[in-house]
């Protein structure tokens, strides 16, 4: 099993199914309302160890009953939870999900304790760093935090793969600590400054990238499958055609799976991105965040 430490936010989702999503000041019924685990980093944890891989987890909850909801659901999954920190006087963080019957989502989300813990507290941690294959993390916790993990992960020669969602502008001594990047379409071009529109465009992005040391870019494209570069070939792995409900972590499914198949080299990364496909396509056929996420039998078995 991979040795994967996730590195990000904890969220429990309210999620609410509509018709279509309201205009501003228009006031609609609900189909659905409902709670589930979510967070970016957390989705990303569950579907690694959904798929296989030994998984562990630094990020914070709050002291409330959110956080230890949040704390129970984790442990359910049996990621090792040593090094989440529960923060007194701080909320867990939380998102308010509203998905249509196109399977489109809208989400809102209220930080919390994702934004309070510290490069301290990755440095309390870094024996779990140190002691992984790869080092996964996002932008919905600090950026100081997550710089912190990648520069230990760099010291020690484990692989560091960077979600960089939601999208901001990432400093550059982040992405020079970056081996994998993983960004969707919108992201790339707010990272890069390139609009993209074609493969020709994708492949100037990752050119950005490699610039800066990144060995692997993937770039993904939703329904159309993932764009990669190593900055000596480059191509697209398509998608699994599917009818999909809710596109909610679908994103956080493929890089916990990908990473979750990555051999120590990355000589096998395409294989990875595919198996990563495979495990979005079934998670968008399902609602919710980490309710959505298949296990490595369910893929397997679709992969038949």
């Amino acid at each position: 099993m991979n040795p994967i430490t996730v590195v990000g936010s904890i969220n429990l989702d309210t999620n609410l199914r509509v018709a279509y999503m309201p205009k501003p000041g228009e006031t609609i019924h609900t189909k659905e309302m409902y709670t589930a685990g979510g967070g970016k980093g957390a989705n990303q944890a569950v579907s690694a160890k959904r798929s296989g891989a030994s998984t562990h987890f630094i990020g914070a909850i709050g002291d409330d009953a959110a956080g230890q909801v949040m704390l129970d659901l984790l442990k359910q999954e049996e990621i090792d939870v040593s090094g989440i920190k529960e923060l007194e006087n701080k909320r867990t963080g939380q998102a308010f999900i509203t998905v249509d019957e196109a399977g489109e989502n809208s989400i809102m989300i209220h930080s919390g304790a994702n934004n309070a813990f510290s490069k301290q507290d990755i440095q309390k941690n870094q024996q779990l760093i140190t002691d992984s294959q790869c080092v996964i993390a996002q932008f919905e916790s600090p950026i100081d935090s997550t710089l912190e993990a990648f520069l230990i992960a760099r010291k020690s020669d484990v692989c560091t793969i960077l979600n960089p969602a939601p999208a901001l502008q990432a400093p550059e001594e982040l992405l020079r600590a970056t081996d994998i990047i993983v960004p969707n379409e919108t992201e790339t071009q707010i990272l890069t400054t390139i609009t993209i529109t074609d493969e020709q465009s994708m492949k100037q992005a990752a050119d950005y990238f490699h610039h800066l040391g990144v060995k692997i870019v993937i770039i993904t494209l939703g329904s159309k499958g993932a764009f990669y570069s190593t900055g000596k070939e480059t191509g697209i792995v398509d998608a699994f055609k599917v009818k999909a409900v809710d596109t909610t972590a679908a994103g956080d499914t493929f890089i916990g799976a990908f990473a979750s198949q990555l051999r120590p080299d990355l000589s096998n990364f395409v294989e990875a991105i595919r198996y990563g496909n495979l495990a979005s396509s079934i998670a968008v056929q399902r609602f919710g965040a980490q309710p959505s996420i298949p296990f490595k039998e369910e893929i397997e078995e679709a992969n038949k």
